[in-house]
């Protein structure tokens, strides 16, 4: 996917939709404490394993916070997306795992890995982690998410996992590389 990006700037952000700043002030063994902080919401990631083609089927898309660190802002990601609905976590993985990847998987497919918090410094939203095993009858259409979100679906041979895992010059999440982890602990 080509990615061009023109007239990058920050502004100050008002009207936020999907997240909040705050100023926190408190005391802490007794001595006046102040954090900055950005309430956002919680999200779901999944990790999917192709079982036919013996690989990962991940996200590739553009991020402008990791722009305004590399000037790419290009990342490879786990399917994922934010806790914005009136459905249960599991309901909203199965979503994104069809609007992003194309694949309609059955609800009880989606098993449960477990749930950390991410961005803890200034943050810390939670992040539930799932797992799913796909096959191309499950394949719905080419995904690539809504609202114009231009996500490239990319599928990752398992045999090039782990050097991804240590890549350094593709950005990555470290929810990606905890789930490749737990991969290769438990299904290997």
């Amino acid at each position: 996917m080509k990615n061009v990006i023109k007239g990058f700037k920050l502004q100050v952000l008002e009207d936020a939709k999907f997240i909040k700043t705050s100023f926190a002030t408190y005391e802490q063994n007794g001595k006046a404490k102040t954090w900055e902080i950005v309430e956002a919401h919680d999200s779901v990631a999944i990790l999917i394993y192709h079982r036919e083609k013996n690989a990962f089927i991940l996200v590739k898309q553009f991020r402008p916070a990791v722009y305004l660190n590399n000037g790419d802002g290009m990342t490879i990601e786990l399917c994922a997306g934010i806790v914005d609905k009136d459905l249960s976590l599991v309901e909203i993985a199965m979503e994104e795992i069809e609007e992003e990847c194309g694949y309609k998987v059955p609800l009880e497919s989606i098993e449960k890995i477990t749930s950390f918090h991410t961005s803890v410094g200034f943050a810390g939203s939670k992040q539930m982690l799932y797992f799913v095993e796909v096959d191309e009858s499950m394949k719905v259409s080419e995904g690539g998410g809504v609202d114009d979100e231009q996500i490239e679906v990319i599928t990752l041979p398992l045999s090039e996992a782990k050097a991804l895992i240590y890549d350094e010059s593709i950005a990555k999440t470290p929810g990606l590389m905890f789930a490749f982890m737990w991969f290769f602990d438990n299904y290997l």
